[in-house]
């Protein structure tokens, strides 16, 4: 019988790293992650199944289905594929690992307790056992179609996630296909061009669900500072989808994005 393996309660994680590593999920997306990372430390990071790991994360709608298998293919590599995508089962190397390598250092902690007498008490909080690593995304670029594979490359800021910016493209692809994939690119280039902080520019899924490549061209905007500036509106500028205008000591904005363009007092 195979010896089981050392199951170690203790996960080493610098928070600061993590952060960083996935400031672009949501807060929603980084919980998943994170009990996907617990559960496969606490199976000694054996293989699981893409439904256990929806069953950990108490999936009950196809909508976390879909947000915990994105996660999946971003920090998790397939184990053994199969037809079925939810029997499937994943692997995260770092994990393995880590746990190799600490089970391979009690290990010889424990020989050599054996043979001569029980290592000091002190050494078991040693600051020599590695921090656990933050994995990087192990890309999967399968799953992607070719000419949406094209369009993600052309793009100068790839925000938000690529899986669901790729569903909204096959599920709209009759309507974006009208333009060439460098055009679509080139419209989406455009309208971010002047956003100086990443955190104003439209994730690409959100870009493309709202269909904003169709107003590119569009002059309503500009009609509607003019119009605004003739109300004794303060036009301030752009940020992000927004554009900024204060009136008598008092902030606005107007969602560009929004087809009725309500002013809305900034609090």
């Amino acid at each position: 019988m195979e010896k089981e393996t050392n199951k170690f309660h203790a996960l080493q994680l610098f928070t600061d790293t993590f952060t960083a590593e996935t400031v672009h999920l949501t807060n929603k997306a980084v919980g998943i992650y994170i009990r996907l990372l617990s559960f496969a430390w606490t199976k000694n990071t054996k293989p699981f199944t893409t439904e256990s790991a929806y069953r950990i994360c108490q999936c009950m709608d196809d909508q976390c289905c879909i947000d915990v298998y994105e996660v999946l293919e971003e920090f998790f590599k397939v184990d053994q594929n199969c037809d079925d995508r939810n029997k499937k089962t994943w692997i995260h190397k770092r994990l393995v690992k880590e746990h190799q390598y600490l089970s391979e250092k009690y290990e010889k902690r424990s020989n050599a307790g054996k043979k001569g007498g029980l290592a000091k008490r002190n050494n078991a909080t040693s600051k020599n056992v590695a921090p656990i690593p933050i994995p990087n995304p192990i890309p999967n670029n399968n799953i992607y179609d070719q000419s949406f594979e094209k369009l993600w490359s052309l793009l100068k800021k790839k925000r938000g996630s690529k899986f669901k910016a790729h569903e909204i493209w096959l599920k709209n692809y009759e309507i974006i296909s009208v333009n060439s994939e460098e055009k679509t690119a080139e419209i989406y280039n455009n309208q971010i061009k002047g956003i100086e902080d990443d955190k104003f520019v439209p994730h690409f899924s959100t870009w493309l669900s709202q269909r904003r490549w169709e107003v590119e061209d569009s002059q309503e905007i500009p009609d509607l500072i003019n119009r605004l500036k003739n109300l004794g509106y303060v036009y301030k500028g752009c940020e992000g989808q927004f554009e900024l205008f204060t009136k008598e000591d008092k902030n606005y904005k107007i969602d560009k994005f929004d087809e009725k363009h309500q002013i809305q007092l900034i609090q």
